[in-house]
């Protein structure tokens, strides 16, 4: 096996961010998330929003809605799937590094956002 560089491992865990992110958060794959649980957004009088999460069911669809509502539990797995997709699969590369560009452009807008 070929040993791992700074650059490629930084690209996996940029990409693995961004891929995380958009499982568990980004509204494109809400309709994915939605036989597992229940999201609703309460304004707090000081501006803020609190993201309750509530998980159906039982069994498969219970662990799956835990699974899915949780950044931690979900980036694992992301991890573990692109960091074998980029071992056994090197044609896999541009979409890694596609998912690690917006996962730099996503740490860019919130730290603008945050700026404002």
């Amino acid at each position: 096996m070929e040993e791992l560089t700074w650059i490629q491992l930084v690209i996996l865990a940029l990409a693995s961010f961004r891929l995380t992110h958009l499982i568990v958060y980004d509204d494109i794959t809400w309709p994915l998330r939605t036989p597992f649980m229940t999201v609703t957004y309460t304004p707090q009088d000081n501006g803020t929003v609190i993201r309750q999460v509530d998980i159906r069911g039982a069994g498969f669809r219970h662990w799956m809605g835990t699974l899915l509502s949780c950044h931690w539990c979900t980036g694992i797995w992301c991890a573990s799937f692109l960091t074998a997709l980029y071992w056994y699969v090197p044609a896999s590369f541009p979409l890694l590094l596609m998912l690690a560009v917006a996962g730099i452009a996503a740490l860019i807008e919130q730290f603008v956002l945050n700026r404002l």
